[in-house]
């Protein structure tokens, strides 16, 4: 691995997703923040799917939330069954162009115009196995803790802990 590269790269941005899509991101971390929620965008999960945002919420709950940009996003995505064995909740969120009622009633909703969000439809609770649970905390935090670590290291400076003293 190269110590200086000629070219900045952001850690935190992967390129995977369209414009329209992480400005959903954007809207719905918003609203988690406000929520007292902490997201990690792209986490890998143990099935080998990539979640769009897994957040933790105050209480340890976990939730996914998938983020469709179009109909067709939609329409081709099959996998999004799979992503309730890996959570607490789980959420489509979309932006205001994209009819609500393509999204299936037994899935939450969340709409965003990407300078916030709101949650149109809860999700159905369905809690995870104790073990299934501390895995995928594990790997929260420990993706959590090499992105922030890489973008240190970027010259990228995050906010410290509000309890962090100093």
């Amino acid at each position: 691995m190269a110590i200086i590269s000629p070219t900045f790269r952001n850690p935190l941005a992967d390129g995977r997703q369209s414009d329209r899509a992480l400005l959903v991101r954007r809207g719905v971390q918003r609203l988690l923040l406000d929520m007292g929620a902490v997201a990690v965008p792209e986490l890998s999960l143990a099935s080998g799917r990539r979640a769009d945002l897994v957040a933790l919420m105050p209480k340890g709950d976990i939730w996914i939330i998938e983020i469709k940009s179009s109909v067709e996003d939609f329409r081709v995505d099959r996998k999004w069954p799979d992503y309730r064995l890996h959570s607490d909740r789980f959420f489509f969120a979309s932006h205001p162009d994209v009819p609500t009622s393509i999204f299936p009633e037994e899935c939450g909703f969340i709409l965003s115009d990407g300078y916030g969000a709101e949650i149109l439809r809860e999700a159905p609770e369905h809690r995870l196995p104790p073990a299934t649970r501390r895995a995928l905390m594990f790997r929260f935090a420990r993706v959590a803790a090499m992105r922030l670590t890489a973008a240190e290291l970027a010259g990228i400076h995050l906010p410290a802990d509000e309890g962090e003293e100093g």
